[in-house]
């Protein structure tokens, strides 16, 4: 009896390591974080699209109307159950809806009036920069490989951004874009801070509601000054999508990648955001398709792979 107590006291499976609970982490949180740039890329294209027929605000507003109705059947009940949990953390929620729900979305869709989607998708993709210099300086180390493959994307966004030319000129459109990536950057620093007792859904939802709100002023005003949009399939569709997939699936895929890998790594998959746009662009508007986009989205792609491996300890 005694040997076969012992034997039953040592299973005959191993439990995992932590490596290998790490790196399935990490693998799907940079699956997640390509879901959301992939996802996210199409919003580029539907703001370029929608510039002459539907207002920035307007857009911007109920584009997240429509991401709280897709949301609601999971996240309205898990943030009445965490209201104590929200009211105690308001103000991190708060500052998260206003720099990624009410500016960030709202700057892209003015940018969209002026530029090109293209140029919005590859200027966008400088916020992984911004992601990796608030993670570097609350003291976390990014690695060589990490810094490397983010200098490669980042020159590859530029000469993308440039036509070939490392000192590209920016148009007013280029600009709010710009304005965007910082907000976006900061938003996903942001969401490294979040506290651990917020769930997702709740978090989420919260924000959309938030960030619905702080855009109810400026939307009203745009309905007064400008007056609404046509109903119509090409609005309502376009509408749909950034709603559903854009803003409930891709802000959920995002949140959770940032939680599993970071800020700084989940950041060097956005880097694909713009052969992603570049590709969208070319097939549904028709903006150009060169030799000089192609070579930069290899050394965009080149620097993800580089960043997003680790090297042997």
């Amino acid at each position: 009896m005694a040997v076969l107590d012992r034997k039953r006291s040592h299973p005959r499976t191993r439990p995992r390591s932590p490596g290998v609970r790490n790196a399935g982490g990490r693998g799907a949180g940079l699956a997640l974080a390509a879901l959301a740039t992939v996802v996210w890329s199409g919003s580029f294209v539907t703001a370029r699209g929608l510039h002459e027929s539907v207002p920035p605000v307007q857009h911007a507003f109920w584009r997240w109307i429509v991401a709280l109705v897709a949301l609601a059947p999971f996240g309205a009940r898990a943030a009445w159950r965490g209201r104590a949990l929200l009211r105690q953390h308001i103000r991190f929620v708060a500052l998260a809806a206003f720099l990624g729900v009410a500016v960030y979305n709202t700057l892209v869709n003015q940018a969209g009036l002026t530029t090109s989607a293209g140029n919005m998708g590859m200027i966008m993709a400088a916020s992984p920069v911004v992601m990796a210099v608030y993670e570097r300086l609350g003291g976390a180390r990014l690695g060589a490989r990490r810094v490397a493959g983010t200098l490669l994307a980042c020159t590859g966004v530029v000469l993308l951004v440039g036509k070939g030319s490392l000192t590209p000129g920016l148009s007013p459109g280029d600009l709010w874009v710009v304005a965007g990536a910082v907000c976006f950057g900061s938003y996903s620093a942001l969401l490294r801070r979040r506290p651990r007792e917020l769930q997702g859904a709740a978090f989420l939802f919260a924000t959309f509601v938030l960030g619905a709100a702080m855009l109810a002023p400026a939307y009203a005003a745009s309905v007064a000054v400008q007056g609404g949009f046509e109903v119509r399939p090409g609005t309502v569709g376009p509408l749909l999508y950034v709603g559903v997939f854009s803003s409930a699936i891709a802000f959920f895929a995002w949140n959770k990648a940032i939680a599993l890998v970071g800020a700084a790594r989940a950041g060097v998959v956005y880097y694909l955001q713009p052969v992603c746009v570049a590709l969208l662009s070319y097939g549904v508007l028709g903006e150009s398709m060169g030799w000089t986009r192609l070579v930069c989205m290899a050394l965009i792609l080149g620097g993800v792979v580089l960043a997003s491996t680790t090297g042997r300890r």
